[in-house]
């Protein structure tokens, strides 16, 4: 027990009455909730539910609308939800137009560009990440460069390398131009970059080969990032109008988007609108994407993450 400078020892008393009195340090802070800050609470989630019930809003009304009778699209008072459930649009979207032979072509195209971009990102991303030679830097910063590029400056030089490989109107000529991105390149770069470089070095002293070192650990660990590359891909080919359109020529190659902009050109121009077929046909364009998106967003936030991407 320390004795005051005084040379006077404490008494009991003063000892207990000490120990008694609360330290004001170690008392935990409570959160002062005042009036303002409960109204600020309440205003911020009302602006959130307003903006989603917004962004909700045609979903809902697509949805309603595609499950209606005809002659019902625009009826007052407007319906939010279905009153029915009606799926002759549905059916009449098979039979009138080959929209099954869109959806195949959609799915084949897609998945085709998926795989693609998947094997040729991730292997260009390791070089530049772990592989030393000569102009690495600088042949990388020409791969970000071709970002900055938009898609329509280099669509006629693409289009003329295709039909001199006589792949318009092909599968090849819809899912070569695809197959690999410098988006993509640099997304599985960044996530390259967070493994330690002991690992690697590790796996190469126990005789790993570089192919081992890439398939065995690096693309384990990087997952996220390979779905979120996967995902980004998804969406673009899917809902990617302008190429097909350049490169098709017929049914038998044309995709969903495609088909869809022909199918509401034509009724448009021949008829009176049927909007029950035309939101029928959104939806099924629109329903593989948000189930990818809601199947893999863990992933997606994870490799955005895993990549140091903001």
């Amino acid at each position: 027990m320390a004795i005051p400078a005084t040379g006077v020892a404490p008494s009991v008393e003063d000892l207990a009455r000490r120990d008694r009195k609360p330290s004001v340090t170690s008392r935990p802070r409570k959160a002062k909730i005042t009036l303002w800050s409960v109204i600020k609470t309440l205003l911020f989630y009302a602006m959130l539910i307003f903006l989603a019930v917004g962004m909700l809003l045609p979903f809902l009304w697509m949805i309603t609308t595609s499950l209606e009778p005809p002659g019902t699209a625009f009826s007052y008072p407007p319906k939010i939800l279905p009153t029915t459930f009606d799926l002759t649009s549905y059916r009449q979207l098979f039979t009138l137009v080959p929209f099954a032979r869109y959806f195949l072509n959609t799915l084949i195209v897609t998945a085709a560009t998926v795989v693609g971009q998947t094997i040729f990102c991730s292997t260009a991303a390791y070089a530049f990440a772990r592989l030393q030679f000569i102009g690495r830097k600088a042949l990388f910063i020409l791969f970000l460069a071709t970002m900055m590029i938009p898609f329509q400056v280099t669509m006629i030089p693409l289009f003329l390398m295709v039909f001199q490989l006589g792949w318009v109107n092909t599968y090849f000529g819809l899912i070569g131009p695809g197959i690999s991105s410098a988006f993509g390149i640099f997304l599985l770069r960044q996530a390259f970059l967070t493994i330690p470089r002991d690992y690697q070095d590790a796996a190469r002293i126990d005789g790993a080969s570089e192919w081992t070192v890439f398939f065995r650990i690096f693309l384990p660990l990087t997952k996220p990032a390979l779905a979120t590359v996967g995902v980004f891909s998804f969406m673009g080919t899917w809902n990617d109008l302008l190429w097909p359109l350049l490169v098709s020529r017929d049914e038998e190659h044309r995709t969903l988007e495609l088909g869809l902009a022909y199918f509401n050109a034509s009724a448009s121009a021949f008829q009176q609108p049927n909007w029950p077929l035309m939101m029928a046909a959104a939806v099924v364009v629109l329903v593989p994407v948000l189930a990818v998106y809601i199947f893999a967003q863990r992933y997606f936030v994870a490799g955005i993450s895993l990549s140091g991407v903001k």
